[in-house]
């Protein structure tokens, strides 16, 4: 059915809301006489997404809510665990697009970073497809091993989704300002919250695992430096508010939680592009005292002490070498398409895994690095794919930051081209952006979602002037 012939079809307000009060009577009837809360539920739920069909934005606003504030896990019947948040956003999709043809209008904001996007997700079907046809007898995987899989490129694709939910948000100037200041309300009110002492226990028993995981703390530093540095308009509060968040940030990543690399680098790298696009005639300068720094044998020394020497390197580090050169041996089986989504454990765990003196005879293995995984799970061709999508979107990062340099926007655009860099950097570190369903997971997927919810705003703002691809009548 075309979409003129859909528009042809749509019903009068007045039948709707007919059509309203008659399911709510006969639900009502039917609930009287056998009375359940799972009915219940289902009717809110229903309520919940009716009104969602007549605001759409006002599911984002709760995607936001779930993803700090409702620790509630879902289980699978395997070792992939899903949550609330995460299946947000197919349901937040499904309804935008019910809302559109509601509307008889469907808009779809074009952008250069679709098209690799788009391939980047068939490539993963592909190579799932092709890791199975290819799959070594001798490796044994479960008989719902394809439920894995198809979580693990659901991760890929959600994420995907919730970028597109915010890049084509419906009257984005003004829900695009809501939607960050309800994010840095919530998030940096417990953030600030949750460094109080007495506070912090509480704050985590109300709060899910986004808290503890870096992307969170990118997003809240890249969104309230790029509001401070970039927006005169903010009121005293304000300013005064984004202040405290910045020294709730501060004071977790490099003091309580500094033994954790990935927060402090990200955050460093979220400073270093906020202040290079915020004051371009320091440049020069900054260049030449990093070079001086890395000259004197000064900044590697005492970013590695600072990090935990050879402690932490012991630890951590040198494991991490070892579980990434497993990982890349065992994907040089099919390098061009890698193993499949989330099959690398399955053949890494064939052979014992030895580290210095230690031998671990049934390896769980996982590489800590999304680059890794992401050429394991989609080889070659998934990797270049991704390559190019972040590379696009930096590009239009980086073209909107010099296009909008105050204001909401310019806080918003420099903030989020911040966060992409800083993303990109700590994916080196773990499985932060892309989690492995065996790793980080759907749990700590509730982090980077957020991330990828945002970024789509950079999208949004590109085409709020424009019609981009445009049914109506």
């Amino acid at each position: 059915m075309t979409i003129r012939e859909i528009r042809g079809k749509e019903l009068p307000q007045h039948l709707w809301r007919t059509a309203l009060i008659l399911g709510l009577l006969l639900a009502a009837a039917y609930l009287g006489r056998r009375p359940s809360t799972r009915w219940i539920m289902l009717l809110v739920a229903g309520a919940g997404a009716f009104a969602l069909l007549r605001a759409p934005q006002l599911g984002l606003l709760g995607l936001i809510a779930a993803t700090l504030v409702a620790p509630i896990e879902i289980s699978t019947g395997t070792e992939v665990v899903l949550n609330i948040a995460t299946l947000l956003i197919p349901a937040l999709f499904g309804l935008w697009l019910l809302d559109s043809l509601r509307r008889s209008e469907l808009r779809w904001a074009g952008s250069p970073v679709d098209r690799p996007l788009v391939l980047f997700l068939v490539a993963g079907l592909f190579s799932l497809l092709i890791g199975n046809v290819l799959w070594e007898p001798s490796v044994p995987k479960s008989a719902n091993f394809w439920l894995v899989q198809l979580a693990q490129w659901a991760i890929f694709a959600f994420a995907a989704l919730a970028f597109w939910l915010m890049a084509n948000l419906r009257d984005a100037e003004r829900w695009l300002p809501r939607l960050t200041w309800a994010f840095l309300y919530l998030g940096g009110g417990l953030a600030i919250l949750s460094v109080l002492p007495g506070i912090g226990g509480w704050v985590n028993r109300l709060t899910t695992i986004t808290f503890i995981r870096a992307p969170f703390w990118v997003l809240l530093a890249a969104l309230t430096g790029g509001q401070l540095l970039f927006n005169r308009d903010l009121r005293r509060g304000q300013q005064f508010y984004l202040g405290l968040v910045l020294l709730a940030v501060f004071t977790y990543v490099f003091i309580e939680q500094r033994e954790a690399a990935s927060n402090w680098v990200g955050i460093l790298a979220v400073l270093g592009v906020l202040f290079w696009l915020r004051y371009p005639q320091l440049r020069r300068v900054v260049i030449v005292l990093a070079i001086l720094l890395v000259l004197s044998d000064v900044l590697f020394p005492s970013l590695y002490e600072f990090a935990g020497g050879d402690d932490e390197w012991e630890e951590s580090g040198g494991s991490r070498l070892v579980l990434i050169g497993r990982v890349v041996e065992v994907t040089l089986r099919n390098p061009l398409t890698g193993l499949g989504p989330a099959s690398y454990r399955n053949y890494a765990n064939m052979e014992p895994l030895r580290y210095q003196r230690a031998l671990w005879m049934n390896p769980k293995v996982n590489s800590h690095n999304n680059y890794v995984d992401l050429f394991a799970h989609t080889g070659l061709v998934g990797l270049a794919l991704f390559a190019w999508f972040a590379w696009e979107l930096f590009r239009l990062g980086w073209g909107l930051s010099a296009q909008h340099t105050e204001g909401f926007v310019g806080g918003y655009v420099n903030g989020m081209t911040a966060a992409w860099v800083a993303s990109l950097t700590i994916m080196l570190l773990a499985d932060w952006m892309l989690p492995f369903v065996y790793n980080i997971g759907f749990p700590g997927f509730q982090a980077s979602l957020l991330v990828w919810l945002f970024l789509g705003g950079l999208v949004s703002i590109t085409t709020k002037d424009t019609k981009g691809i445009k049914y109506t009548k």
